[in-house]
């Protein structure tokens, strides 16, 4: 490897390594004789074989001398032999007045037992851990093993800091009892670019351990980015650590989902698995007790009626139904239905209803439906609707409606596949729903979600949605509903299942304080978190701007021990995300070959974003995290990451593939479609290639 000089950089550093920023004055490796300053941020290096921090070796090197002169090491290294056989010290006990409970008297030979110095030792270390402020240092062989961090590891930081999980290998940390509150900031966009001067792998140093000061913020309240430093507010940070968010090789999956979303405890696996068991030994379980819950309504983002929530979630357009309130075991109408859409310019807009009832097999409506909005996308390969389709058509979602009031009532149950598109389609708020997305699981687990397809030729070997540029039959869909719920039912509850147990963290989080002491969590984030990840938080704050979202935090860390706050506008900037007004058309009409990485943004809050410069987005995103900061109280650990790269480049990538994929399902040849748009071998290698990059973040970790 050629050496590095401090004037050149020939080509950018690989992810997978850890760096050191360089100072403005001196550009070469920091002396292993000394420790680095809180404004020398550095990134550790898992391809070097050790970190800076030969002070930290010394150090420890005098605190085991001076432990081992205690303990009696002779000055040539010799331990002092003990006569094993020589009694404790004892002193006589009072003869007058019985041991106390829990006293260290021997029952019934009167005598009492003195401590030996390991005991005595042993307390005394405790105790000294006990009175230690809490703290973080990196285990730089583990590092080195692990090469990137990935936001799984880093879930389970959280879940040990907050008292539910095993202590990481990567990371030792220093009295995790008095560590108060966890905070975790995810904000994309942030990358090594904004360091000036840039990051550098550390050198190479005997210690294995490479301790994390304390935040203590170098910069003044008025600190601003220059030419030089974007965010001077990561100067707070010494080191930063390079992640990788999780997905294949062509797709980068969620961090949201995997961050929020991991494996139970064996205590919860069992809890289950009783569950499963008690719930299979009932002959016949009635339909109700297979109903989505409240909480997988909202985490599957399902429009629910405003009397659920307390809250206005759905507008006075939609069709609500009441609160069911009767014997949930009784039997009750069970209807299937499914929906086809197309793209309007009001948005993705229902044009095909069918519904079925489940206990006659009957079809009690089938109508095409005339959108509200000018179409601009029939979406013809998936709902069969053309242009000439719709015609004669004189139906409109009110008539829609008004079939739907005459028919459903609070005891009806509605069964779909990934009911809540069809519903928000159909604008109608219902809670009693049956989704075999849902009843029946992914073969590798949750977030993941079965389809249709797949799922009728796995359980009934049977092929459908065969008819190529056709498109979907509705009827023939919620057929396939019917047949799958029968099925379920036939077999009981466990069945469909491939027994992969995932949990959300912040309800495994909540039972970490044992019982009657639940801890209390909050969500602060875009959208509405309460019917997403959110869902099983104490707290959550709906944002539509990254200020929102400092408020949310200052409002909550008091109360809570773990807040998770998500800020977007940087990543919105500099183009990371769509803005909602444009993501129905740019993704709706293709299968999602990558998730979108964020939620859209609201059209009004994305006009705001985009009025702001490059520079005075930094500027906002410096001074929001400051104030976080400064809100926290001592002895919080304070999380910072960004998630994930530039996705830029492999989302043109992904959309050139799924339309040209698209094109040879509808029964297109190569000839037909235009050359520039043909998939090769090489976009094919170099969509890898920007899926790889796109993967990696870095991480930012330290204790007020």
């Amino acid at each position: 490897m050629s050496k590095r000089t401090s004037t050149s950089r020939s080509s950018p550093p690989s992810p997978h390594r850890f760096y050191k920023k360089q100072k403005t004055t001196d550009t070469s490796i920091i002396s292993t004789s000394s420790p680095p300053t809180n404004n020398d941020a550095m990134i550790v290096d898992p391809s070097s074989t050790s970190p800076v921090g030969g002070t930290l070796h010394s150090h420890m090197s005098a605190k085991n001398a001076q432990s081992n002169a205690k303990e009696g090491v002779s000055g040539g290294g010799t331990r002092r032999a003990k006569d094993r056989s020589r009694s404790p010290k004892v002193k006589p006990p009072k003869p007058a007045s019985p041991p106390p409970h829990g006293s260290n008297e021997l029952a019934g030979n009167g005598w009492t037992k003195v401590e030996k110095k390991k005991e005595k030792r042993a307390k005394k270390g405790a105790l000294k851990v006990t009175n230690q402020p809490p703290s973080f240092a990196f285990n730089v062989q583990e590092l080195v093993k692990l090469g990137t961090l990935s936001i799984s590891d880093i879930r389970e930081l959280a879940l040990h800091l907050t008292g539910n999980a095993q202590p990481p290998s990567w990371l030792r940390i220093t009295n995790r009892p008095s560590i108060q509150r966890v905070v975790v900031l995810l904000v994309p966009g942030i990358v090594p670019d904004v360091f000036t001067p840039p990051l550098r792998p550390l050198p190479n140093t005997s210690n294995p351990l490479l301790h994390v000061p304390a935040l203590a913020p170098s910069f003044a309240s008025t600190s601003t980015p220059t030419a030089t430093s974007k965010l001077p507010f990561l100067s707070t940070f010494m080191h930063a650590v390079p992640t990788k968010a999780p997905g294949d090789a062509q797709r980068m999956h969620s961090v949201l989902h995997s961050f929020f979303m991991g494996p139970v405890t064996g205590e919860e696996k069992k809890r289950r698995i009783m569950a499963r068991i008690q719930n299979e030994r009932d002959k016949a379980p009635p339909i109700a007790s297979y109903l989505l819950t409240r909480e997988q309504l909202l985490e599957n983002e399902y429009p629910v009626p405003n009397w659920m929530l307390d809250s206005q979630i759905v507008g006075e357009d939609w069709l609500q139904t009441p609160e069911f309130t009767g014997d949930p075991n009784e039997e009750c109408q069970v209807l299937a239905l499914d929906c086809e859409m197309c793209i309007t310019t009001a948005g993705r807009e229902l044009t095909h209803l069918c519904i079925i009832d489940y206990t006659t097999s009957t079809k009690i409506y089938d109508e095409l439906v005339l959108p509200s909005g000018t179409i601009t996308d029939y979406l013809t390969r998936f709902s069969g609707i053309t242009p000439t389709s719709l015609d004669s058509t004189t139906t409109t979602l009110a008539d829609v409606h008004a079939f739907l009031r005459k028919t459903i009532t609070p005891s009806t149950i509605l069964l779909g596949h990934s009911l809540e598109g069809d519903l928000k389609a159909m604008k109608l708020a219902h809670a009693r729903c049956l989704d075999t997305s849902v009843l029946y699981h992914h073969p590798r687990g949750r977030p993941l979600k079965p389809g249709l397809k797949w799922l009728m030729n796995k359980w009934m070997n049977k092929d459908i949605q065969d008819r190529g540029e056709g498109g979907h039959d509705p009827e023939e869909d919620a057929r396939s509903c019917v047949d799958l719920f029968r099925l379920k039912v036939q077999n009981g509850p466990g069945y469909g299942h491939f027994m992969v147990d995932v949990e959300n963290i912040l309800e495994r989080i909540g039972r970490s304080g044992g019982p009657g002491r639940n801890m209390r969590t909050a969500v602060v984030d875009y959208g509405n978190p309460s019917t997403w990840l959110g869902s099983k938080a104490t707290s959550t704050v709906a944002c539509t701007s990254d200020d929102d979202v400092v408020k949310g935090v200052q409002d909550l860390i008091g109360s809570h021990q773990f807040v998770f706050g998500r800020m977007l506008e940087l990543s919105e900037r500099l183009g990371w995300t769509v803005k909602k007004g444009t993501t129905a058309a740019a993704v709706a009409g293709t299968p999602p070959t990558t998730p979108l990485l964020t939620p859209a943004l609201p059209t009004e809050d994305a006009t705001v974003i985009e009025s702001k410069s490059v520079e005075e987005t930094y500027k906002s995103l410096n001074d929001n995290l400051v104030a976080i900061y400064r809100c926290l109280p001592p002895a919080t650990a304070f999380i910072l990451l960004s998630g994930h790269g530039d996705p830029r480049r492999m989302s043109e990538l992904n959309t050139k593939k799924s339309a040209f994929e698209g094109a040879l399902r509808e029964g297109k040849s190569t000839a037909e479609i235009p050359r520039e748009e043909w998939w090769t071998a090489q976009e094919g290698r170099d969509l890898e290639d920007e899926v790889e990059k796109a993967k990696h973040g870095l991480l930012f970790l330290g204790m007020k």
